[in-house]
């Protein structure tokens, strides 16, 4: 029997591979295509997103230890260090503002649970004791309360977040709260507790996490807390009857903390072969954290992140492992960004301080989140304005598509009316503020994402080959164009 399954299990892994590389080669194939296969990927897919990583959170030892591993697969790729002092690392710091574990909140002298009874919105150091000035109504504020704790139910934001946008529920609360409390913040209170409706207790798994963890921000960046100068919190449904009675009291101590973190960008590179074009660099984006451990779901606490972007990180060892045996004319640079879900730290970080000459960098090629959804669908976005800024390289990737790849473009997540604001969402953009031609090649959302469910077992392998050849087809037609890419004149986004 256990003959039977290895047979059946060699059988599968031969054909796995044999359906990529025994297609005949084109004229138009880039030489080193048969060295990507879907084994390679599907191997590094399972071991990056593995629950071993831990989801690989910015500021942890997860996302160093998820470093770690892509730098050690750059290396056996044949790919050489770019990062700094001759490393295939870049690090980077970043502040972490969170509120204290020491911190403690009491009703009416009833001790409450920070993170399971009441979440702070954003770190502050303040202690406070007081009555309650309980708010029927935002119109209650004609009142003075200045100077008071006011206490009030939460309501819901105007507009309401797009029905069917990602994370609604977290949307739905964070602009509950920042339109509610930018009203009662100019009437100079001292303290906000925004009671819990249906809605918002249905999602504070998800954003009480993120306001536990805090912020993070570059180092020389203001973090928010700077800017939320009194407590704001949310606290459940049920507490609200404690906070509406008579002679209610609220105590508040609360003590913020901030560190230093390290994160890190991952800096490969293979040399070209023209005396001249390889000083040029055709640079390859993608990030390799995620959201690390978090409310579990399912029982299941580790938020893998198998799509996003693991994917991505295992395409950049693919297409290296072939540009290195095969290089291009010009230079290739592989970046897997640091802390990404954090707020783009690592690709801003690199753009300020970039380890090979800027000007020498002539286009980037990110992707983020290219394995899932209908199998003959994509997306690529930078393609129309006021998201492209480069029509050379949007015709190259559209050539290198109708080459091969033939995937159905979305042309909707494009567009600057689109709710999600999707192209504002990934390590391109601080490129493409720098004046570089940028696209970013992406399947897009799913029911999964940022979610414990985002596993490598929901990847379309044969989806993800596709998505890795149609980038690196792209990046080689910039590598062996006599001319580079051009950024379009009157490039500017929208915001």
């Amino acid at each position: 029997m256990n003959r039977i399954i290895c047979l059946a299990a060699l059988f599968s892994f031969v054909q796995l591979n044999a359906q990529h590389t025994s297609k005949p080669m084109s004229a138009l194939d880039p030489p080193g295509l048969s060295l990507i296969t879907s084994v390679d990927l599907r191997h590094d897919l399972f071991s990056l997103a593995s629950d071993s990583m831990r989801g690989r959170r910015a500021g942890t030892t997860d996302e160093l230890r998820a470093a770690v591993w892509v730098a050690e697969q750059a290396r056996k790729a044949g790919l050489l260090p770019a990062g700094d002092d001759g490393t295939y690392f870049q690090f980077f710091p970043i502040r972490r503002t969170m509120v204290g574990a020491e911190s403690r909140l009491k009703i009416n002298e009833k001790q409450l649970a920070l993170w399971k009874d009441a979440w702070v919105t954003s770190p502050v150091n303040a202690t406070l004791h007081g009555p309650v000035v309980w708010l029927n109504s935002m119109g209650d504020t004609t009142n003075n309360v200045a100077g008071k704790i006011v206490a009030i139910n939460i309501q819901p934001p105007v507009p309401m977040p797009a029905p069917g946008m990602s994370l609604w529920g977290y949307r739905y609360i964070l602009s509950a709260v920042r339109q509610q409390t930018s009203v009662l913040r100019r009437k100079g209170v001292a303290a906000i507790l925004l009671v819990a409706d249906d809605l918002t207790e249905s999602s504070i798994a998800f954003a009480g996490h993120g306001f536990e963890e805090g912020s993070y921000v570059l180092e020389n960046s203001l973090p928010a807390a700077a800017i939320n100068s009194i407590p704001i919190l949310i606290v459940r449904k049920s507490l609200g009857s404690l906070l509406a009675q008579p002679g209610a009291t609220v105590s508040l101590d609360i003590d913020m903390q901030s560190f230093i973190y390290p994160s890190v960008n991952v800096i490969a590179k293979a040399v070209g072969t023209d005396a001249v074009l390889k000083k040029e660099f055709v640079l390859f984006s993608g990030h390799h954290d995620h959201d690390g451990v978090g409310p579990a779901i399912g029982g299941d606490s580790i938020w893998n992140g198998a799509d996003d972007n693991a994917t991505v990180s295992v395409a950049l060892l693919a297409i290296g492992r072939a540009w290195a045996k095969k290089p291009g004319k010009r230079s290739a640079l592989f970046v897997w960004h640091g802390a990404e879900e954090r707020g783009l730290l690592g690709s801003r970080w690199f753009v300020d301080h970039p380890t090979v000459e800027k000007q020498s960098i002539i286009a980037v090629l990110n992707g983020d989140m290219i394995g899932r959804n209908n199998p003959d669908s994509a997306a690529l976005l930078g393609t129309q304005a006021p998201h492209k800024n480069s029509s050379d390289l949007v015709a190259m990737a559209l050539a290198a598509n109708k080459e091969s790849t033939h995937f159905l473009l979305d042309t909707l997540w494009d567009k600057k009316e689109h709710p999600e604001g999707w192209y504002f969402r990934s390590d391109h953009l601080p490129y493409a503020r720098a004046g570089i031609p940028s696209i970013f090649y992406t399947t897009l959302l799913h029911d999964d994402y940022h979610t414990p469910k985002d596993e490598s077992n929901r990847i379309d392998i044969n989806k993800l080959y596709k998505m890795t050849q149609w980038m690196y087809r792209t990046g080689w037609k910039v590598s062996e164009t006599k001319q580079k890419p051009r950024v379009d004149d009157r490039f500017k986004l929208e915001r």
